[in-house]
């Protein structure tokens, strides 16, 4: 396989230029919303892509899933999922995540190898997770600050800072760096489609929801794009792991006192008084029935005469 560093080059200017008129035209739009100022752009460029996704890549997507057998289309993903491995590696490198980094270059090396360039994914069943670092987060990594909120036209959701990411991690593409355009354009679109057609249920199930989807979209997007800036999945698996663990050491233990023949001790009941006195040593445990004393007859009335 060939690879072209001037088609690259051109293909990143041209990214660059249409980045750089979306700015522009956001510029002119904006609304009291802080983390959305150029809503009324953004909505207009939903709109369009709306259009295109409907009236083109959602057709598409869906003949594609509906016709490819479902081993083609996991072997595309595979194959494109494993380039990405490469880029993210080096994100993480750049954010001295050197455990991170390791592993998905290992990914890439296994599965471009036994894998067959990538087509079967042998690195996770491995144990090797995938990780999926972009040069946006590697800005917000450094304490780069996501900025306002941008759809950009076909490419979707975005932010200022993700925005100004989009030429290196178009660089960082090692399919973009193919030299036969046929195949490098066709690998794009294919590409495309197969990402179209891994959320249709969910984007069925959100266009049948009566819910306003450019504000649905615009938050899910931010949030998901704090959380791996943040790192907060990584900080809730490891948190999983500590409970998994914790609960594992008591298994044993509850385990172990039952072959020593020691009951596990039972915990008192919610009903009794933490402020009543403890019982003296050697007395007998109290008990919940009644005292076994005679029963005291009931006084006389003061008012009652005898004869």
């Amino acid at each position: 396989m060939k690879y072209n560093n001037k088609s690259a080059r051109y293909q990143t200017s041209g990214l660059a230029l249409a980045v750089g008129a979306s700015l522009l035209l956001s510029g002119c739009a904006t609304t009291n919303n802080p983390q959305d100022p150029f809503e009324k752009f953004n909505r207009a460029m939903f709109t369009f892509n709306d259009a295109v996704d409907r009236n083109a890549l959602k057709p598409v997507a869906t003949a594609y899933k509906e016709v490819t057998p479902s081993f083609l289309q996991t072997g595309v993903n595979n194959f494109f999922g494993n380039l990405s491995d490469l880029w993210s590696s080096a994100n993480n490198f750049a954010q001295f995540k050197g455990r991170d980094g390791m592993s998905d270059l290992t990914r890439f090396a296994l599965n471009s190898t036994f894998g067959l360039a990538g087509v079967l994914d042998i690195a996770t069943p491995a144990g090797l997770r995938k990780h999926n670092e972009d040069l946006g987060q590697t800005l917000g990594y450094w304490g780069i600050p996501s900025g306002p909120y941008l759809m950009l036209p076909i490419l979707g959701p975005s932010t200022v800072r993700d925005t100004v990411a989009l030429p290196g991690d178009w660089w960082g593409d090692a399919w973009t760096h193919v030299n036969d355009v046929p195949w490098r354009n066709g690998g794009i679109v294919l590409r495309a489609v197969d990402q179209r057609a891994s959320v249709l249920d969910a984007s069925n199930l959100l266009e049948d929801a009566a819910l306003d989807r450019y504000e649905f979209i615009r938050d899910g997007y931010l949030q998901r794009r704090a959380s791996k800036v943040l790192d907060t999945d990584k900080a809730q698996e490891r948190s999983e792991k500590v409970q998994g663990q914790i609960d594992k050491v008591q298994e044993k233990v509850t385990e172990r006192l039952e072959k020593l023949g020691v009951k596990k001790p039972e915990t008192p009941g919610q009903d009794a008084d933490p402020d009543a006195p403890a019982a003296p040593a050697g007395s007998a445990p109290a008990t919940d029935s009644a005292p076994n004393n005679p029963p005291v007859p009931a006084p006389v009335s003061s008012g009652t005469a005898t004869k």
